[in-house]
């Protein structure tokens, strides 16, 4: 083999690399910092439909979630253009895993063993989840079309997330269950930034097909998008008939499908815009910050303690300093 090499972050050969890993060290989180047994008493307030809908809405985005640590970021390892690609690519591999996570602590804090037990049944064995999840699953690995292992990515991360994340940013809109949706918007922050660096890095080689070339893609890529939203759509009734919002929903769903057709560089398939969407849900999409208390909680954007270096002085308890 030739001489392995170092990777130097002093030496970039795409400062969008940089500037995303930057992002992404700047957001790290984990799922232990946020209180989500505050959300108990509107958990109970909740009739056995609801609760459903809330269980195994993360039971399905655990599955994907999932996938995409386990299975995504490795396929797309296989075809970065810079080490530095590589290394940001390892950062969010890590941040997939500790989505899956936290949608356990949601359970372990809400839900029994036996619900907990039968949550997972049904994420492994759902017809319309498993499908979405083993279209995504044979792309990553079918290495003979690294865009397409792309295409995929971005539309799990900007489009199959969201029909689930509908459920918690409805809640956190009418002011329930406001710890849960703490953890689903700094997901939402993460997969922001996910899609976006990965629909950048499709682009780049994008541009360098031929006008052939790009026109095939692109017929693939919409026609794939037209197949996993006809699945989408039973996944979503199967989902929230009992509770009716499933139209809601696929409003929502077609939005972020748009969005991510936006991060690969496309124009939009689907007449829906942020106007169409029920505007509590759109509310809570935002990601701006939502400061806690330092030491009790944590929230999207909680504050860092200032730090300054120690000297000399700083011993002398009780004396006046020099």
């Amino acid at each position: 083999m030739k001489n392995y090499k170092a990777i130097n972050w002093n030496a970039i050969n795409d400062e969008i690399d940089k500037a995303t890993w930057e992002k992404l060290t700047e957001q790290f989180w984990l799922d232990t910092r946020v209180p989500l047994s505050n959300d108990l008493h509107d958990w109970r307030s909740l009739d056995d439909d609801h609760k459903w809908v809330v269980s195994h809405v993360f039971g399905g985005l655990t599955l994907l979630d999932t996938l995409q640590s386990q299975d995504g970021m490795a396929a797309l390892r296989k075809d970065v253009r810079t080490p530095h690609e590589t290394a940001v690519l390892n950062n969010i591999q890590f941040m997939e895993s500790v989505h899956a996570k936290s949608y356990s602590s949601i359970f372990s804090t809400l839900n029994t063993n036996e619900e907990i037990k039968e949550i997972f049944e049904w994420s492994d064995s759902e017809e319309f989840l498993q499908t979405k999840t083993k279209k995504i699953y044979t792309l990553y690995h079918d290495d003979s079309s690294p865009l397409k292992k792309k295409i995929s990515s971005v539309f799990l991360e900007t489009f199959l997330f969201y029909s689930g994340f509908f459920t918690p940013l409805w809640y956190l809109g009418n002011n329930k269950l406001p710890n849960v949706a703490e953890i689903i918007k700094l997901i939402l922050r993460d997969e922001s930034v996910h899609g976006t660096y990965i629909g950048y890095k499709f682009q780049l080689a994008f541009n360098q097909l031929s006008d052939a070339e790009q026109e095939s893609i692109k017929g693939w890529m919409y026609d794939f998008l037209y197949d996993l939203y006809a699945n989408e759509e039973k996944y979503v009734h199967t989902l929230y008939d009992q509770v009716g919002w499933s139209d809601e929903v696929l409003t929502f769903t077609r939005y972020n499908a748009n969005k991510a057709l936006m991060n690969l560089g496309q124009d939009p398939l689907f007449p829906d815009t942020a106007d169409d969407v029920n505007p509590i849900v759109m509310n809570g999409i935002s990601t701006s910050t939502a400061n806690h208390d330092f030491f009790s909680q944590v929230g999207n954007g909680y504050r860092l303690g200032q730090v300054e270096a120690m000297n000399n002085d700083d011993y002398n308890i009780g004396r006046p300093k020099k």
